[in-house]
């Protein structure tokens, strides 16, 4: 995405401080932007922004497809709204691999959120990024929680391997599961599971009710088997049905509840620094790969060992081992 760009990071500071969503949706499309000059300009945003200390509560919620996560954040979120909360939506769509198009179709399904003058939804197309996750979410969780939402939602596409990308974003991970997911329950990762913090069995209406409650009991058994965290917090197993918003309650205390551990424990700063670190190794990665993947004369020397490796005149291994060798003499 490009964009044209006549103003200041102080333009986007100011207006972010002064909690100016136009502004702060700018901010957000600078920073997705792949232009060298937007580049620039996000690097000393975010930088501003690392600055300005907030509060907020970073929550994924994560589950299948049909699990019913947008309309549980739609829920949860029109509950904490009514209490003066203010709340933001990062909803992470699958795209096409083909087309590069993205559903985008969450804002039809949080119809309470949408139009609240405390709530702001910025939906993301994953564009076959790794795992599904949209590249710049995290960077976009920085500029919402300077912004001074309360919440910050980070909705993902629940395909295995974005969570493990997500739970390095957030301080709390909310995994949903229908009442049938005891009988799925071996095709759950055990990852994902011991990466939640609170599995929230959906769509638990009075019709679902029985196997709701085998369901809970069966991912209750699951957790046991698990060692536990270093925060010292049991993982809570609720029953709630977004669509009657019962349960919801106990999920708010819950809530409540496991950010008051972190907060008093100071386990949530600690978090949030062994983050930092992460995605510090991350975007070197991210980095190396990107002036490995631009340079003209390694790209023609891998096309020419693509062709060597197909009529099986050197490994794949070798190949590599030869190219970042190559990569690695340049000047």
């Amino acid at each position: 995405m490009q964009v044209k760009n006549n103003y200041s990071s102080d333009y986007y500071i100011q207006g972010i401080l002064q909690k100016d969503r136009i502004i702060l949706s700018k901010a957000i499309t600078i920073i997705e932007s792949t232009k060298q000059a937007d580049e620039r300009l996000a690097d000393e945003i975010l930088q501003a922004c690392i600055r300005l200390q907030k509060n907020s509560k970073r929550i994924a919620i994560t589950g299948s497809p049909g699990a019913g996560k947008s309309t549980f954040i739609n829920t949860l979120g029109k509950i904490l709204l009514d209490q003066q909360q203010s709340v933001a939506v990062l909803a992470i769509d699958p795209s096409s691999s083909k087309s590069k198009g993205s559903i985008l179709g969450d804002k039809t399904r949080m119809e309470d959120l949408v139009g609240n003058s405390n709530c702001y939804i910025r939906p993301t197309a994953s564009n076959s990024n790794l795992g599904g996750v949209a590249r710049n979410t995290r960077e976009t969780i920085l500029l919402c929680e300077a912004f001074g939402f309360d919440y910050i939602f980070i909705e993902t596409v629940g395909v295995g391997q974005s969570e493990t990308m997500v739970k390095n974003m957030v301080d709390l991970f909310l995994l949903l599961l229908l009442p049938n997911s005891g009988d799925e329950l071996q095709g759950i990762k055990r990852g994902i599971m011991e990466m939640a913090d609170i599995v929230l069995i959906n769509k638990s209406e009075e019709e679902n009710k029985a196997a709701a409650k085998i369901a809970a009991t069966q991912v209750k058994h699951a957790l046991h088997l698990f060692a536990a965290s270093e925060k010292d917090w049991t993982t809570p197993v609720l029953n709630i049905s977004s669509i009657q918003q019962t349960g919801f309650q106990e999920l708010i205390h819950k809530i409540d509840a496991y950010f008051l551990k972190i907060e008093s424990s100071g386990y949530k700063q600690q978090l949030r620094k062994q983050q930092d670190l992460f995605w510090l190794e991350e975007t070197i990665l991210q980095e190396l790969q990107q002036a490995f993947s631009s340079n003209k004369n390694i790209a023609d020397l891998k096309n020419k060992l693509q062709k060597k490796i197909i009529e099986n005149e050197i490994n794949a291994v070798q190949a590599a081992k030869f190219l970042v060798q190559k990569f690695l003499e340049q000047p």
